[in-house]
């Protein structure tokens, strides 16, 4: 029986970067064995152990064979007579491939250190092609390391997109990577590599009929919406903004798509166009309520914040009453958020002043120190009619507010 640190956790340390978790893989161990010595059992598809003391995953070396389509059709064999290289044989990148022992060698069969050192993604073997989930994995290593893909791995990707191996991903395997590619430092790379491979159009041909679009030069320098889209979300991720930004900055613009080319570069009324859109895929790759619920406000309404210096007081108040930003603020933090993302992602706006963000949050704060509370206690005793009362206090606290907004504002 012997042990070996594998896959993330030696890839992470021959990188310089601090190491989260570690897997092991023992060989020439039985799950009898691995119980015998005090190991508990957790894996379901295979034997998978925690530790007694530390409690960290130790897993049977095993091998997988391909019975069915999708990322769950696979048949698993564990055994004791199953070695170090057919387990490291399974993984889907060379950079995934390397192990270590307990006295500290790596073991690198498929030359993943050189991989490594030359920023290179390559899959281990032809068996990449039995699972759509590594496509999603390989564009999510290019967004986090910043790696190439492989010519060869490249072309296995776009084959297994025309095969339709990735139509037969889950909605949550797709979420949950793109969630993951989406906090990367980059995660534009994830969406360029999904691109260049085909993928992207199937999984989400919303963000991919973007690339191509043009809009007015005058406010877009970069003019093609798919690049705006992908220079915001990295602004998003440069700002260490959270998952619900970083997604409804993706969807923002996904109306833009939908524009009759006739009427290109503008896109009037695309906002209306990004919610109905927007609904559409979370829907669909069953997005998140925290995420799904912020992408919908920032598509419904970020045009309107970045006219915020024109918009009357009496909007702004509709506006901070519609994005619930009385009882949810930080929620309204975070639709501020992903409305500037919207404004600096664009050739020589990174670093402007994003002002229309400072008014709403001006305005948020006079409207907030209006006491609603005690403007129901007087209507209610004022008024005769309880039916009649809420319509009344509603009435009231927005005037109150909208007087406040403008006092603040002038």
């Amino acid at each position: 029986m012997k042990t070996y640190l594998v896959g993330g956790s030696v890839r992470d340390e021959l990188l310089g970067l601090p190491v989260k978790d570690h897997d092991y893989v023992v060989v020439g161990a039985s799950p009898e064995e691995m119980e015998r010595l005090g190991y508990r059992p957790v894996g379901k598809d295979f034997p998978v152990f925690l530790h007694p003391q530390t409690h960290e995953q130790y897993a049977l070396a095993r091998t997988e064979r391909k019975i069915s389509r999708g990322y769950k059709g696979f048949e698993v064999f564990a055994s004791p007579q199953v070695t170090l290289q057919e387990d490291l044989a399974r993984r889907d990148l060379t950079i995934n491939s390397i192990a270590k022992d307990e006295a500290g060698n790596i073991i690198d069969p498929f030359n993943g250190v050189a991989d490594l050192e030359a920023g290179i993604l390559r899959h281990v073997s032809p068996a990449f092609s039995e699972d759509p989930v590594r496509i999603l994995r390989a564009a999510r290593f290019a967004a986090r390391f910043s790696f190439r893909i492989a010519p060869e791995t490249l072309a296995l990707m776009s084959e297994m997109v025309h095969n339709g191996e990735v139509d037969a991903l889950v909605p949550e395997r797709v979420w949950q990577e793109l969630a993951r590619g989406l906090m990367e430092e980059n995660p534009s790379r994830m969406f360029y590599v999904l691109r260049e491979c085909g993928a992207l159009a199937r999984i989400l041909p919303e963000v991919d009929v973007l690339f191509g679009v043009p809009q007015p030069a005058h406010a877009h320098p970069e003019i093609d919406t798919g690049l705006h889209i992908m220079l915001a979300i990295d602004h998003a991720a440069e700002k260490n903004y959270s998952l619900p930004v970083r997604f409804a900055t993706l969807t923002h613009d996904l109306g833009k798509g939908t524009t009759p080319p006739e009427e290109w570069p503008r896109h009037i009324g695309h906002e209306a166009r990004s919610i109905d859109l927007t609904r559409n895929l979370c829907e669909r790759i069953r997005i998140p309520k925290d995420s799904r619920d912020l992408a919908l406000l920032v598509a419904r309404y970020h045009g309107n914040v970045h006219r915020a210096e024109e918009l009357k007081p009496s909007t702004l108040a509709d506006i901070l009453q519609a994005v619930d930003a009385y009882r949810k603020p930080e929620r309204f933090e975070e639709f501020l958020q992903a409305c500037a993302c919207d404004f600096h992602g664009r050739p020589g706006y990174a670093a402007k002043p994003y002002v229309q963000a400072e008014r709403f949050q001006q305005a948020y704060v006079a409207a907030k120190s209006v006491d609603a509370g005690a403007i129901a206690g007087e209507l209610s005793r004022s008024l005769s009619d309880p039916t009649k009362l809420p319509l009344a206090i509603n009435t009231k606290v927005r005037e109150v507010r909208i007087t406040r907004i403008k006092a603040e504002l002038i």
